[in-house]
């Protein structure tokens, strides 16, 4: 299972005890936010694109959606999200659980700027069922990003 790749490489840091599992689902921001206990602003969510047949993490506030004119912008493409039949096989976790810890080699991951405005955030951890909190300088070290970037715009309403 992916949760188990994820705690074998939070074993690393010695963080596997920090990975939380929980009895109800975490797949979606406002699963998780009732999970954890927190507001959905917290939750890094991870979606997942291909650029140019690459295929692309951007780790996200809760409250964001990708805001297609930047992504344009950034990537010189129309976002194009890998589907979730595809997601294990190509990024190593399935839909619910895709996070940016213990994924394949060649998936290359970005943080959006709308994570800087929290001290700590949620992502998953490779299950529909759990998380870790980690600071934003955590999430830079674990996920092994290639920059920060801003492609993403606050949900309205």
């Amino acid at each position: 299972m992916a949760i188990d790749k994820v705690k074998e490489y939070f074993k690393e840091f010695d963080r596997k005890q920090d990975v939380l599992e929980f009895n109800e689902s975490s797949a979606t921001v406002h699963d998780a936010a009732l999970a954890i206990g927190c507001d959905e602003t917290h939750i890094a969510k991870t979606m997942s694109f291909w650029v140019d047949d690459n295929p692309i993490l951007i780790v996200l506030a809760g409250d964001t959606k990708v805001d297609n004119p930047k992504y344009k912008q950034k990537f010189s493409c129309k976002a194009k999200m890998i589907q979730a039949d595809e997601l294990e096989n190509v990024i190593g976790h399935a839909a619910g659980g895709v996070c940016p810890f213990a994924i394949k080699e060649g998936v290359t991951v970005y943080l959006d700027e709308s994570l800087k405005r929290f001290e700590y955030v949620y992502p998953a951890c490779g299950s529909a069922n759990s998380a870790i909190k980690l600071t934003i300088s955590e999430l830079e070290k674990y996920s092994n990003y290639k920059e920060w970037i801003d492609v993403g715009k606050i949900k309205e309403g």
